[in-house]
C-alpha cells in the first residue's frame, strides 16, 4: 500500500525510513550509510555526496508514485547510474542466488515437477542477467560517453527504451505454477510459503526498478541527448563560420551548384533538370556533400553557403 506523503529535503531521514522501512535497501544503492542521527534528508545526502533532488525523486516515485518531475534537467545522471548499478549488483549477486537456494531447500529434488520449476527459475534468472548485463555493457557506457562530451551516432537511449519491455513474465509464471500445481507436505510447506513470499517481493521490486528506468532514467538521458545535440550543432556552426573560405575548394564546382540549388529550395528532380544531370547523380552529389561537410540539414547548408559566399544572404528566405 502506497504512502501518499511526499517527502522533502527538510524532512528527517529517520522519519522517512520509519514510515517506509522498505526503502532501507534503496539507501545502500545510493551509497548512503546508516548512523546519520536526526539529520534531514538534505543533510544526509550532502554529507554522503548524493544528489538530494535525484534521491527524493526516486524515493517519492517508489513510495507513492509521485511523477511531477521537471524535464530531467535537474537530475544527477551520475547519481542515477550509481543507483542502477548498485541495484543490479544486489539483484544479480545476492537476490537471485539467495532465492535459488530457498527453492532448492523447499523442493523435493526427486520430484520431476520440482526439477522443472528449478529449470524455469534458471531461465528467468538467465533472462534477467542478460537484460542487466546489456545495460552494464551498452547503456551505461553510452551515458558515460555523453557525460564526457562524446557522441555515438550509432546508438541512442530511444533504442534502449524500445527494447525495455517487461522482463518479469517468467517470475510471474513460476510463482503461479508453485501455487496452483506443486504438491507439498508439511515439511516443505513452510519453506515453500516463505520462498513464495520472497518471489512476490522480487516481482514488486523488479517492476519498481523498471519503472524508475522508464520514468526517470530514460527521460533524463533524453534531456542530456538534446543538450548534447544542441551544443554539437553550435560547435559545428562556429567551426564553419571561422573556417577559411578556401576550404570550400574541397567541394567540386558541381557540388557547389547543387548546394546553391538546394538553398534555393529545389527538389532533386528540379536540380537534375536545372543542371542537366540525372536524379541519381544529384543524390550522389548530396551524399558526397554531406560526407565532406558533415552537414545534413538544409539550414546547415544554407549557413555554409552564406559563409562561403556561394549565395548572398539577401537572396535567402529566412
Amino acid at each position: 500500500m502506497k504512502n501518499n506523503k511526499m517527502y522533502e529535503a527538510d524532512d528527517k531521514m529517520i522519519s522517512l525510513i520509519a514510515d517506509n522501512y522498505n526503502i532501507l535497501q534503496s539507501l545502500g544503492r545510493f551509497g548512503i550509510n546508516l548512523g546519520f542521527g536526526d539529520k534531514t534528508v538534505r543533510e544526509v545526502c550532502e554529507d554522503q555526496n548524493v544528489d538530494t533532488y535525484t534521491f527524493l525523486a526516486v524515493v517519492n516515485f517508489s513510495i507513492n508514485g509521485y511523477r511531477d518531475f521537471d524535464d530531467g534537467g535537474r537530475f544527477s545522471i551520475p547519481t542515477l547510474i550509481h543507483y542502477l548499478k548498485a541495484s543490479h549488483e544486489y539483484y544479480l549477486n545476492f537476490q537471485l542466488p539467495s532465492i535459488r537456494k530457498e527453492l532448492e531447500a523447499a523442493l523435493d529434488e526427486n520430484d520431476n515437477l520440482a526439477r522443472l520449476i528449478m529449470k524455469l527459475y534458471d531461465e528467468y534468472a538467465h533472462e534477467i542477467r542478460h537484460h542487466m548485463e546489456y545495460e552494464e555493457k551498452t547503456v551505461f557506457p553510452y551515458v558515460d560517453d555523453l557525460l564526457n562530451n562524446k557522441v555515438n551516432n550509432e546508438y541512442d537511449i530511444e533504442t534502449f527504451s524500445k527494447h525495455h519491455g517487461q522482463i518479469d513474465l517468467k517470475l510471474r509464471e513460476l510463482k503461479n505454477i508453485i501455487i496452483k500445481y506443486l504438491p507439498s507436505d508439511i515439511q516443505h510447506n513452510n519453506r515453500l510459503t516463505a520462498t513464495l513470499y520472497d518471489l512476490y517481493n522480487n516481482e514488486e521490486w523488479l517492476q519498481n526498478h523498471s519503472m524508475v528506468e522508464d520514468c526517470i532514467f530514460i527521460p533524463a538521458i533524453r534531456n542530456l541527448e538534446r543538450k548534447f545535440k544542441q551544443n554539437d550543432v553550435s560547435v559545428k556552426i562556429s567551426k564553419m563560420i571561422s573556417r577559411n573560405p578556401n576550404n570550400s575548394e574541397t567541394l567540386s564546382d558541381r557540388e557547389k551548384d547543387v548546394i546553391v540549388s538546394l538553398v534555393q529550395g529545389m527538389t532533386n528532380k528540379e536540380i537534375a533538370d536545372h543542371l542537366c544531370i540525372s536524379i541519381n547523380t544529384v543524390i550522389t552529389h548530396r551524399r558526397n556533400i554531406a560526407r565532406k561537410l558533415q552537414i545534413h540539414s538544409p539550414a546547415g547548408l544554407t549557413i555554409y553557403a552564406i559563409v562561403n559566399n556561394l549565395v548572398d544572404i539577401s537572396s535567402v528566405k529566412l
